[in-house]
């Protein structure tokens, strides 16, 4: 066999076609843009980069789809010129099966730059050696000894790349290549980014990075996007160092003891679970742009992070619970150890998760049940929400012609006061309103007897209790409240300001207060017997 046929015999039956591979892995792997740039943020942070500055600019070009070019520089360890060429290989890595950090396998960096890019170029400088200069002028720098190596994918489809170039010292090196230490990566011939816009890229880059590593941005890590600091964006609403807060945490954080592998009762990690609950009082008035802009409108779902990443986020862990629209208002996340990246079936890309048996197992029961006891809750304060709206106009008067009227005594009945004290704990609508001037509420609230309404006042505010048991909000009042004729409104809220009245002079006696409460009694349940059709 000649040379040349066994040089073709051994091209051919090469592990890799190297031209056909690149194309292919192009089209796996990651979500979009953001998914990929991810990968290049994770890299930073393993080499302790405390600050990462990314930049996407359009430059001009004849060919317009890859006009965009896209950077990351980060001011991490930096590599050495073996380092910087394994770094660039698929698979290639010096921390492979690595659980401590944030990659394991060495696919991120090409994996993730080619899905975008035909050319991705590396620039990497670490401390001690200049650019061959032992001093620089006076008042001037001295310029980092800065390597650099790439892959281009039109180079590997012509067979003209089979290899990674050995790096080469770069003789005049970009002004962004400065500091100690640091790395840049350059994305140029973007062909397949999800916009065309750098505006709309810009955006979608913010809000996915800030989601994804709030937890490190908490902890003082500072990410630039075209020079616009990037602000953690926290799905829970729970940290007030993040854009948009004001959920509350439901229950105690949850903890699982779970086996990374279901034969193998050695191996074990922590799962640890935290649910909120968002302010649906506080909120529920937004307008549906404001609702979408701060994720609040179909973001329901669970955020998996795993060693502070964010991995996925999505409709996990909930059995045979079906998404509705009352789950807009709670949120869940789950930190896991690494050891349990197998159960979670993480991928190499970091960006999906696909638990395991045994893990949706032990899980899925208290997570399913907590977020339909969340979802309910969601569907109460929604109503009482609804309720509240429809008491506006009568509260709106009564409050406006308060002053007419000779003052309410500021010692008010210990039984009233006591309801009061029970609905500020059952309505948080009370407890928000607290502060307000207003002094007159009304509420549905389930009463402990059979009267249609009863009364709470405190000496400053008083608050008429509807009852939903009683006939006469049955049959009467919610048909009314309920109605869509054009005198439903005006008739509902003469007949609350007819109740606030009787309430309101309940309130007024002084030492009858017993009697009239009995009166009250006797009244409603007449008032039912009347109504009752059996």
């Amino acid at each position: 066999m000649t040379r040349a046929a066994h040089e073709t015999r051994r091209e051919d039956c090469s592990i890799i076609a190297l031209d056909k591979f690149i194309q292919a892995t192009r089209d796996s792997g990651y979500k979009g843009t953001a998914s990929a740039i991810s990968e290049l943020v994770d890299n930073s942070i393993q080499a302790g980069a405390t600050r990462i500055a990314l930049s996407v600019e359009a430059k001009a070009s004849d060919d317009e789809e890859k006009a965009i070019e896209i950077s990351v520089l980060d001011n991490g360890c930096g590599m050495d010129p073996t380092t910087l060429r394994q770094a660039l290989r698929f698979g290639g890595s010096t921390r492979f099966g690595d659980r401590r950090g944030l990659g394991r396998y060495g696919m991120g960096l090409p994996n993730a730059s080619l899905s975008q890019a035909r050319r991705v170029t590396i620039y990497t400088w670490q401390p001690g050696a200049t650019n061959g200069k032992s001093r620089a002028p006076r008042g001037r720098l001295v310029s980092p000894c800065v390597h650099s190596s790439y892959l281009d994918v039109d180079e590997i489809v012509r067979g003209e790349m089979v290899e990674v170039p050995a790096p080469e010292i770069v003789k005049a090196p970009s002004s962004s290549c400065t500091g100690n230490s640091g790395t840049l990566v350059c994305w140029s011939q973007c062909d397949r980014l999800d916009n065309r816009r750098v505006s709309t890229i810009v955006r979608k880059l913010e809000v996915e990075l800030g989601r994804r590593f709030r937890h490190f941005i908490w902890k003082g890590l500072h990410i630039t996007v075209n020079g616009d600091t990037l602000e953690a964006f926290d799905p829970l609403y729970l940290n007030p160092e993040a854009e948009i807060s004001g959920a509350q945490l439901f229950g105690e954080e949850m903890r699982f003891e779970v086996r990374a592998d279901p034969v193998d009762s050695r191996k074990t990690g922590w799962v640890r679970v935290r649910f909120t609950e968002l302010p649906v009082h506080a909120w529920h008035k937004l307008s549906n742009e404001e609702k979408r802009r701060i994720g609040l409108s179909k973001g329901a779902g669970v955020s998996i992070v795993r060693g502070g990443r964010e991995v996925d986020y999505g409709w996990f862990f909930m059995g045979s619970k079906h998404r509705e629209n009352y789950d807009d208002w709670w949120r869940c996340e789950i930190q896991f150890d690494p050891i349990l990246d197998e159960a979670f079936g993480i991928t190499h890309t970091k960006q999906q998760a696909r638990p395991q048996a045994h893990l949706m197992e032990a899980l899925t029961p208290d997570l399913e049940a907590t977020a339909r006891a969340l979802s309910g809750r969601a569907r109460k304060a929604h109503m009482a929400v609804k309720a509240s709206d429809r008491f506006s106009e009568a509260e709106r008067i009564a409050n406006e012609r308060d002053h007419l009227l000779r003052p309410l005594p500021r010692s008010a009945d210990p039984t009233a006061k006591a309801l009061m004290r029970e609905l500020a704990a059952s309505h948080p609508e009370l407890r928000e309103r607290a502060d307000e001037k207003d002094r007159y509420s009304i509420i549905e609230h389930a009463v402990k007897d059979t009267s249609f309404f009863t009364l709470a006042h405190d000496g400053d505010r008083l608050v008429l209790v509807l009852n939903p048991d009683h006939p006469f909000y049955r049959e009467i009042y919610k048909p009314l409240s309920e109605g869509e004729a054009p005198r439903d409104p005006q008739l509902r809220a003469k007949l609350e300001l007819l109740l606030l009245a009787a309430a309101r002079s309940e309130a007024a006696t002084r030492g009858k207060v017993p009697a009239l409460a009995k009166h009250r009694l006797d009244w409603s349940n007449t008032l039912a017997a009347f109504l009752n059709d059996k």
